[in-house]
């Protein structure tokens, strides 16, 4: 008959403490999933799962580095601009304008684009930037 001393070290894993840990996260997630879901229950109405025929009406100007225009994906000159802006503002009086320039470009480039815009008397203006990182 062997007999085991007690200052052998203990080898097997007791996983309890960690299944315990594990269920109570899981309640707690559980919990907080369903808080987050705010307001009165409704029965909401049923929309048609047909496209909406509402055209994007916003225009992308960008100015590239070389001083080309593009009007949305479409490169224009300056009086090509102007008359698909005209053509625009026919159809829809009131569209708002993303004037995205190069970091690069001239300011000069940029400028004319802006003065063409009020010229035209377009006044819903935005011009595009990167969020600063910090």
């Amino acid at each position: 008959m062997q007999v085991q001393s007690d200052a052998k070290p203990y080898d097997d894993i007791n996983i309890t403490p960690m299944l315990d840990l594990a269920y109570v996260l899981l309640v707690i997630f559980i919990i907080m999933t369903t808080a987050t879901v705010q307001g009165m229950k409704v029965n909401l109405p049923k929309a048609s799962a047909s496209p909406s025929l509402a055209q994007q009406t916003t225009k992308a100007i960008t100015v590239t580095n070389d001083g080309k225009i593009f009007l949305d994906t479409i490169p224009v000159s300056l009086s090509e601009l102007r008359l698909r802006l005209l053509q625009q503002k026919a159809l829809t009086p009131e569209f708002p304008v993303v004037l995205r320039g190069d970091s690069q470009t001239q300011y000069q480039n940029v400028m004319d684009v802006l003065d063409l815009l009020g010229q035209l008397n377009i006044t819903q203006v935005g011009l595009a930037t990167k969020p600063l990182v910090k």
